[in-house]
């Protein structure tokens, strides 16, 4: 198993694609639960409450296992799976896709209704930024005052993020690294305890 996955940043992205007066207005969030998808959801569902449809698709977990596609009433596979589709050709994670669509009177076809969402969802997705994650492991290590240089001397190497600390008779500190380094980590701070 890997331990990056590429995802957007918190900034949001938009596209727009216009076909035939059909109007489609697409973005892309940075979202790590089904719970902000919801919120999201209702938000835009308020917000363009006059548009004929409200598309989307998500993809969760580093793993990307959590996914759902939604057509809003569009036909069968013509929206949610293009939206989708356009998540997974850019390998990402961690994103809920919008495409509101406003109806301009004539039907565009499966074919149309396909090309419509999937270019709109790109355009959003090229408007946001994408970023590379770790997968984290968090490493507590609990240890005794005159220990403080030589597990500093193993941060400084490793450099794990520093979740929190505490130095005091007995010291704790918290560490978050990479999946692939956690046992190394472990292991260095194992060794010093038995100096």
């Amino acid at each position: 198993m890997t331990d990056q996955y590429r995802t957007i940043t918190h900034q949001m992205g938009e596209g727009f694609y216009s076909e035939k007066r059909s109007k489609f207005l697409a973005f892309a969030h940075h979202v790590t639960t089904e719970n902000e998808v919801k919120e999201l959801l209702q938000t835009y569902k308020k917000k363009y409450y006059d548009a004929r449809h409200c598309c989307y698709a998500y993809m969760l977990g580093a793993d990307r296992s959590v996914f759902r596609a939604n057509d809003d009433g569009e036909p069968s596979s013509t929206a949610g799976k293009p939206i989708l589709g356009q998540i997974n050709a850019h390998e990402l994670t961690d994103i809920l896709i919008v495409v509101v669509r406003y109806f301009g009177g004539t039907k565009l076809g499966t074919s149309g209704l396909i090309v419509a969402y999937r270019t709109a969802a790109a355009a959003a997705i090229e408007n946001a930024q994408i970023e590379t994650r770790y997968v984290e492991d968090i490493i507590d290590y609990s240890f005794t005052y005159p220990l403080l240089n030589e597990v500093m001397r193993v941060v400084k190497e490793l450099e794990p993020r520093i979740v929190s600390q505490t130095f005091d008779n007995t010291c704790h500190i918290s560490l978050a690294i990479r999946k692939s380094q956690a046992a190394e980590l472990r292991q260095r701070l194992q060794q010093l305890s038995f100096q």
